[in-house]
């Protein structure tokens, strides 16, 4: 915990930026409709699962910019591509990227050389630096807050397919980086100590 808030302390710095990563499902469905006596078509309350939809996203909090993607699965493959498409493009410049992660097994920089040769998989991760939040902890991920203010603002209705869910993320991500919407995290080591005291060890 005091790693990732240690994390949070630190002052923007475009050559060393402060990324949050993380996934969340959003289940595809559909309802059934049928047709009353009267001719009318109604929306009946038992719904088709169609799938899921993996969104991924970074959020670099203190430049108000995050990056969506919507993909077919969470495995560790796909979670790799995703850092690496960053570290290709968004954050090709910088020196080194910090990614706070929870702890979900796919999140192991071990996966990068499944996907890639040895001599590229060690470039990302010489340029990649991982900061974990502990077990039952995911909550000090920032990438959750984008999540959730998605969720209400974009993704609170059914989707029947991917592309439809692809579509409104994508005006969503697009909003919200035009208003540069980053976020100012307030909870410090200091604060965690007393208000936290008890998850600390005792002699």
């Amino acid at each position: 915990m005091e790693a990732v808030l240690d994390t949070y302390e630190l002052p923007y710095n475009a050559d060393f930026p402060v990324v949050c990563v993380d996934e969340s499902p959003k289940q595809i469905i559909d309802y059934k409709e049928f047709r009353g006596n009267d001719g009318t078509q109604y929306q009946d309350c038992e719904y088709v699962r169609l799938g899921v939809a993996e969104l991924f996203v970074a959020f670099e909090p203190l430049a108000g910019w995050r990056e969506m993607s919507v993909e077919d699965d969470h495995k560790a493959a796909t979670w790799v591509k995703f850092i690496a498409n960053l570290l290709d493009n968004r954050y090709k410049d910088a020196t080194r990227v910090t990614c706070v992660l929870d702890n979900f097994s796919a999140h192991r920089d071990h996966h990068f050389y499944s996907v890639f040769s040895p001599e590229k998989a060690k470039s990302y991760l010489d340029r990649t630096q991982f900061v974990y939040t502990p077990v039952h902890g995911s909550w000090l991920n920032m990438a959750e807050i984008q999540f959730s203010v998605l969720s209400r603002q974009a993704l609170n209705k059914p989707f029947k397919d991917k592309e439809a869910v692809k579509k409104v993320v994508e005006q969503w991500v697009q909003t919200q980086n035009e208003q540069k919407r980053g976020a100012k995290w307030q909870f410090t080591n200091k604060e965690a100590r007393v208000k936290l005291c008890k998850l600390y060890p005792t002699n």
